[in-house]
């Protein structure tokens, strides 16, 4: 096989691997009720706190809701940092009060991601 052909296999297959983690903000919102057992999306507190706006927020800071130490010193939600809390919370910000274990499908995480981040 010639170079260009391999390469351009390996591009093709990186450009497939990416789309079928693609975000999917109605598939998110699905996976997301799960959630909603906690957390609300209408900003109101409930045994979680309202996740309305959190993409841009600085962790630990909605009001009325009692945070962890750990969750107030974590730094602002972007992206990265939701991902890495969803996979795995007591990993990500140590010492959180949060009773969850975890979500490992990384293309449900990356739906979930995409659907907090059309709350505003």
């Amino acid at each position: 096989m010639h170079y260009s052909t391999k390469l351009l296999s390996c591009v093709t297959l990186l450009c497939i691997g990416a789309s079928a983690l693609a975000q999917d903000a109605a598939a998110g919102k699905t996976a997301f009720a799960s959630c909603s057992a906690c957390h609300s999306v209408e900003g109101r507190n409930g045994v979680g706190p309202s996740l309305q706006g959190v993409v841009g927020r600085k962790a630990g800071s909605f009001a009325g809701f009692r945070y962890s130490e750990a969750m107030k010193a974590a730094a602002t939600w972007d992206v990265a940092s939701l991902n890495a809390f969803i996979a795995n919370p007591q990993h990500a910000i140590p010492g959180n009060a949060m009773p969850f274990p975890g979500v490992s499908d990384a293309k449900v995480r990356a739906d979930i991601v995409a659907y907090l981040g059309t709350l505003k």
